[in-house]
């Protein structure tokens, strides 16, 4: 950066709070300017009934009375030019930043009379214009700004040179003289709300126009009465870096020469009540870490290298096809990995060990508290600058796709938090959260709700869900308080909220809002799933939209979840009080497109750990906890565990610690403990992703049938699935501490070959930790009508444990 000269509030100019100063990049090369003003690269063609009213409206002109008089010698061999002057009331406006539209006064503009070229550069003490015929200088009006009127009409080609006291002189580029960066289309896509990419428009943007190399802002701020740009490069004041307004669009602009890669910067906004907010950019694509605030200019230069993975995704059907789940929270994962890429050295190979078929990141958002664990984003747009930069987290998801592993990420369309330099209030008034306080707050988290009516905010939101399947290659979003987005009296006591139009408490806008979002990156981003974290019985989340759903491609199963923790919370003797927990699933499984949630929320805030809930010594929480797994990856539905759990940590999670890492050391006493419980979780989606008839029709009640689900005084439950050809698997879960010798079970005819069946996984097995007590031999099934099945066979069920049958190969 060129460095400023020096500011002296002694400088003979008029005047002005002693907090205004200004420096601007210096650029070498002059600028080029066409016949016509050229379409800024990457913008859409304009025409002139294309460009905005403001970009339309005639300049703010007092042309002289006469032909400007004969520039006159100045020392430094520059030619004095005679003055273009402004109303005194048209500078006040520039400098408090009230003005709408600063390009109609700064910058070149024919006179009849000549050129005028206006420069506002407060505390400068010479400002000079260098054109083809020579140097020319400007003479200072007030407050910063300098006039001056070249001879003819015809724009000349000009750079500036910026002299502040006891500095040498700034070459720079005039920034008040390029056409907006945003074509019509661009323009009308926003104000519809169908820009689907608003990212490429909105924003800061580095980018050549005209040949000259710099950075573009945009900004939405429709109750703005000014915007300007503040920042780095102009000492955090933006007298000198007003924005123009883009007419109806409520779009604000500007294009600012010489600025680049790493610059910070927010939008210092002007209110309708005379208050002056400092907000960064909504749609800023990196942001300072926390807790610094500010935006960054950034530009990605990842290479990606996934394209077999991504060309494999877009074939798959996730819904017959093997899903488990990783659910783990970055900053806390492995605490000693402190980046996205040393993340990536070691998650991926955890994962392949494991056997998970997809990770899912909690919030990777920019936020400003980490106790939030990210769910209160701040920058909807920007990878959190805790663990690098947006190009360190595309390295992250491209090497766990390298290792065949799908990223999901957690969204939060839900809510936004209140701090002043984020989204609340963002022009002054109400803008992305509705106008009405009761359905702005959100009672459970103090935050605010998004007004999903409003246009402008439905593509915010719709884009930004396709911006990280886009440009992060991630392959799956998972919908954060989905609940409290469709219901007006979410955690609302009566009189706390107003019904909908036609008298209801469901919230018309945010359903439509989510149908248009999973519309929109099912049909943008192939392969791409979107899950819903949705408590309730809305009907159709999982069905298409064009079918009445909201269209997301599974749900979290939450009853299941809650009534299957209750089961498992009560001591054997007491469970079959309680079997109809572990058996109404099934009343509704085929209702919605599922999956099995044992994520964070389970395990912290006084939940305890998923093996401390269960009950007994610690042989019997580890059985418990192993035979729950068995149970959970058999059952209908995907599955998701958070990290942890996959080694039966006792405590709940903390995240400023992380999983108990150290449990798993061989110093530890029960590490053997810990680590059988690890590596039934790999054996467990090894089987699975092995097993077609674990995955393959878990969204039709042909996948599955009950053996037994009426057998509560033995605390025992028996299913079988299916695979489409109807190759079938087993399972029976005995839930009682006792060993059951001589147990029959009902098996299905295996045609065309012997009846004999092998265990496939015994949750009880030594090298889990468990007694050992198996069926070591395959059984065969005899001709004994049982469980509605022709044939059945007895078994051996060990205590707490879950067993896998299947058919043995014909090979043997």
């Amino acid at each position: 950066m060129t460095p400023l000269g020096p500011l002296d509030p002694s400088d003979r100019q008029p005047a002005v709070p002693a907090t205004f100063r200004n420096g601007e990049r210096v650029r070498g090369a002059g600028w080029q300017p066409p016949a016509k003003p050229a379409r800024p690269s990457g913008a859409a063609p304009q025409s002139p009934a294309a460009k905005s009213p403001a970009a339309r409206r005639p300049a703010v002109e007092r042309p002289a009375k006469s032909r400007p008089a004969p520039a006159r010698p100045v020392p430094g061999a520059a030619l004095r030019l005679p003055e273009a002057p402004l109303p005194p009331g048209e500078v006040d406006r520039l400098v408090s930043g009230a003005h709408h539209d600063p390009h109609a006064l700064l910058g070149a503009h024919a006179l009849p009379t000549g050129t005028a070229i206006r420069v506002l550069r407060p505390f400068a003490e010479r400002v000079v214009v260098e054109t083809a015929l020579g140097p020319a200088e400007l003479t200072h009006q007030q407050a910063g700004l300098f006039t001056g009127l070249l001879p003819g009409r015809r724009f000349p080609d000009y750079t500036l040179k910026v002299t502040y006291p006891g500095g040498q002189p700034l070459e720079q580029e005039d920034g008040y003289r390029f056409a907006p960066t945003l074509g019509e289309l661009d323009l009308h896509l926003i104000s519809e709300g169908r820009h689907e990419q608003l990212w490429t428009v909105l924003g800061s943007h580095v980018r050549t126009v005209d040949g000259v190399a710099g950075t573009s802002f945009a900004v939405w701020a429709p109750n703005a009465v000014g915007v300007r740009l503040i920042g780095s490069f102009n000492h955090w004041d933006g007298t000198a870096h007003p924005m123009r307004s883009l007419g109806s669009s409520g779009v604000w602009e500007l294009f600012v020469p010489g600025l680049g890669e790493g610059e910070r910067y927010k939008y210092q906004i002007l209110t309708r009540g005379g208050a002056i907010a400092e907000k960064a950019d909504p749609l800023a694509r990196a942001a300072q870490c926390p807790p610094d605030t500010a935006s960054v200019v950034t530009v990605s230069r990842y290479e990606w290298q996934d394209a077999e993975w991504m060309a494999a995704r877009a074939r798959t059907v996730h819904h017959r096809s093997p899903m488990s789940v990783y659910e783990l929270h970055l900053a806390s994962w492995r605490p000693d990995l402190t980046s996205y890429r040393q993340i990536a050295e070691v998650l991926p190979g955890y994962l392949t060990e494991l056997g998970f078929t997809h990770v899912e990141f909690m919030p990777v958002m920019e936020h400003p508290f980490g106790g939030s664990w990210g769910y209160q984003v701040s920058g909807f747009y920007a990878p959190t600058a805790r663990l690098g930069t947006p190009d360190d987290f595309r390295h992250l998801v491209d090497t766990l796709h390298r290792h065949n592993i799908g990223v999901l990420v957690d969204w939060v369309p839900a809510h936004f938090p209140k701090d002043d330099f984020a989204l609340a209030r963002f022009d002054g008034e109400p803008l992305y959260e509705p106008a009405d306080p009761q359905r702005a707050e959100h009672p459970d988290w103090g935050t605010l709700e998004f007004d999903y009516g409003r246009t402008e905010v439905r593509n915010f939101l719709v884009a930004n869900a396709v911006y990280w399947c886009e440009e992060f290659h991630v392959d799956g979003l998972r919908v954060d308080a989905v609940a409290s987005m469709l219901y007006l009296d979410y955690s609302r006591e009566g009189g706390g909220w107003s019904p909908n139009q036609f008298g209801g408490r469901e919230n018309l806008d945010a359903a439509s809002f989510l149908q248009e979002m999973n519309a929109t990156v099912y049909r943008r981003c192939p392969g791409v799933l979107t899950v819903a974290e949705e408590s309730t019985a809305w009907d159709g989340v999982t069905r298409p939209t064009d079918a009445g759903g909201l269209g997301f491609g599974l749900k979290w199963n939450m009853g299941w979840m809650h009534d299957s923790l209750v089961y498992m919370s009560k001591e054997p003797v007491h469970r079959k009080y309680h079997h109809h927990e572990m058996t109404f699933a099934m009343v509704y499984a085929y209702s919605e497109n599922y999956i099995l949630p044992i994520s964070h929320d389970e395990v912290v805030h006084g939940k305890q750990a998923l093996v401390s809930k269960m009950p007994g010594d610690w042989w019997q929480q580890r059985a418990n906890h192993r035979a729950y797994l068995g149970y959970m990856w058999a059952h209908p539905g995907k599955q998701l565990l958070f990290m942890g759990q996959e080694f039966a940590q006792g405590a709940e999670w903390e995240h400023e610690s992380g999983p108990q890492w150290w449990v798993l050391d061989e110093g530890w006493e029960a590490h053997a403990d810990h680590r059988g419980v690890q590596r039934l979780v790999g054996d467990l989606n090894r089987v699975y992703r092995g097993t077609p008839a674990l995955y393959e029709q878990d969204t039709v009640p042909a996948g599955f049938r009950w053996l037994d689900g009426g057998a509560a005084d033995d605390n025992v439950f028996s299913f079988v699935r299916f695979a489409a050809d109807g190759s079938p698997l087993v399972a029976v879960c005995n839930f009682s501490p006792v060993v059951r010798h001589g147990f029959r079970v009902g098996l299905p005819r295996l045609e065309g070959r012997d009846q004999l069946w092998e265990e496939a996984l015994n949750t009880d097995a030594e090298r889990y930790g468990g007694g050992g007590i198996a069926n070591s031999r395959p059984v065969k099934a005899e001709g004994t009508q049982w469980n509605g099945q022709p044939r059945s066979a007895e078994l051996v069920l060990p205590p707490l444990a879950t067993v896998w049958l299947r058919p043995v190969r014909p090979n043997g």
